[in-house]
């Protein structure tokens, strides 16, 4: 009996392996055992930087979110067919500081928020979640487009240079490497009507000198 069973057993282990070889595992099981796992914790602009890629992008530091429900849910992308860019409507503050604030919601648990990228006052750039994962920032835009949001000093709304400077680069890049025209450039008004970015929305010749100045650098 045991000698049997033990048969079976390598018999079981030899289909397994021989389904693996063949790619077929991965059809009908989902995932290969044997197949090295993706870092979650390690961006895609990482891994190029690290096969040695130059593509032009801007400075970019990475502190993903760790995963969790209320900022960081890790559901995938559907498509990448826009960017919204939204405005923190909370003057003075750093990017540091909002990325933080997306960070602890997996302990407040208060609501639901955070932005694919945060660019601060003096032009810094956080990455806090993947390109290839959803961030919770754009209502029923989510899942087919990256986010933007900005600091800025005053109650206006307005970026300052170096924030405004970061922010056409990066939205630059982005069309350029997900081949997004600048026409699917957006603000988080256009989705909701909230007035956000309160500038942009206010001033609509500067949306679209913005708009103006991606299309030159993309």
């Amino acid at each position: 009996m045991a000698i049997a069973l033990l048969l079976v057993g390598i018999a079981v282990f030899v289909s397994l392996v021989l389904l693996v070889l063949s790619g077929q595992y991965e059809r009908i099981v989902g995932s290969s055992p044997f197949a090295e796992k993706t870092d979650s914790e390690t961006s895609e602009w990482e891994r190029d930087d690290l096969n040695g890629i130059d593509d032009g992008r801007p400075p970019l530091d990475v502190q993903l979110l760790t995963p969790n429900n209320y900022s960081r849910p890790q559901l995938a992308m559907d498509e990448i067919n826009g960017i919204v860019i939204h405005y923190t409507a909370n003057p003075g503050a750093t990017a540091q500081g909002n990325h933080d604030y997306f960070e602890k919601l997996k302990d407040t648990r208060e609501t639901y928020a955070s932005s694919h990228f945060v660019i601060g006052l003096e032009g810094e750039i956080i990455q806090c979640i993947p390109s290839t994962e959803v961030s919770y920032a754009s209502n029923e835009r989510n899942f087919d487009t990256l986010s933007i949001e900005c600091c800025h000093p005053d109650e206006s709304g307005k970026f300052n240079e170096a924030t405004y400077r970061s922010l056409v680069e990066l939205t630059a890049w982005l069309c350029r490497h997900f081949e997004i025209s600048p026409d699917n450039v957006i603000r988080h008004y256009d989705v909701t009507g909230k007035i956000c970015p309160k500038y942009f929305v206010e001033h609509e010749d500067a949306w679209e000198d913005f708009l103006d100045e991606v299309r030159a650098a993309v």
